[in-house]
């Protein structure tokens, strides 16, 4: 299955930047040619949304995307048009985090530009026979409501491009360049509903009642991302 995202990774790379070459291999050297490296830098754990079928099974694939060419300021302009392609689909996720020197002392290559990209990867489960429904069908109206806030780091300052998401239902949004987030339409109700935010390698998850879903706006920090 693996495969599969890697070949959807090449597809998506050539609509995106044509006439370059795509690697999984390590990010390469300098060279005279031009190219794109996505290489598969660790598998992340992923936890599923709670549903009353069997929870299927898993993960996200978390790349290590950087490029090269002749030209610097042709790799660097490579990496500006990935980044924001991939900013705008939702099956993707962007990291702007810097790596670890570590990382590229491993690779035995210089440091460079570059990102990480998450992408999902699930495996559904067999479903249990459906039980005939016996009993007269009971209706119960949930009130909706409108949630908007925003993501701030160290020193308040906000946080652009954090992954906001409400599992579930399934939704989810990203930040502005002012860190703020909204949803139209969020089932209200006693219960509330779990917020959960990822941001430069962080998480965290905050519960949201009705009652706090009115208040304007939500606000979520992140001591550090150190």
């Amino acid at each position: 299955m693996i495969d599969q995202i890697d070949r959807r990774l090449r597809e998506w790379t050539e609509s995106v930047v044509e006439g370059v070459s795509f690697s999984l291999e390590p990010p390469a050297g300098t060279e005279a040619t031009t190219g794109v490296s996505f290489y598969l830098l660790e598998l992340v754990e992923n936890a599923p949304a709670r549903t009353a079928t069997p929870t299927p099974l898993q993960f996200s694939l978390r790349y290590l995307v950087s490029t090269w060419a002749g030209a610097l300021e042709e790799a660097h302009r490579l990496l500006g048009e990935l980044v924001f392609a991939a900013m705008e689909n939702p099956e993707f996720e962007v990291e702007l985090e810097p790596v670890d020197p570590s990382t590229w002392v491993a690779l035995g290559v210089a440091p460079r530009p570059s990102f990480f990209l998450r992408v999902p990867l699930r495996k559904e489960r067999p479903q249990p026979p459906v039980k005939r429904v016996r009993a007269p069908l009971v209706v119960k109206v949930t009130p909706v409501v409108q949630l908007h806030g925003v993501v701030l780091g160290p020193e308040d300052l906000p946080v652009p491009g954090a992954a906001v998401s409400i599992p579930s239902i399934q939704v989810h949004t990203r930040t502005d360049n002012e860190g703020r987030f909204s949803f139209q339409t969020v089932p209200g109700g006693e219960g509330g509903s779990e917020l959960h935010v990822r941001a430069r390698g962080r998480e965290t998850s905050v519960t949201v009642t009705e009652a706090t879903s009115r208040e304007t706006p939500i606000v979520i920090r992140f001591d550090t991302f150190d």
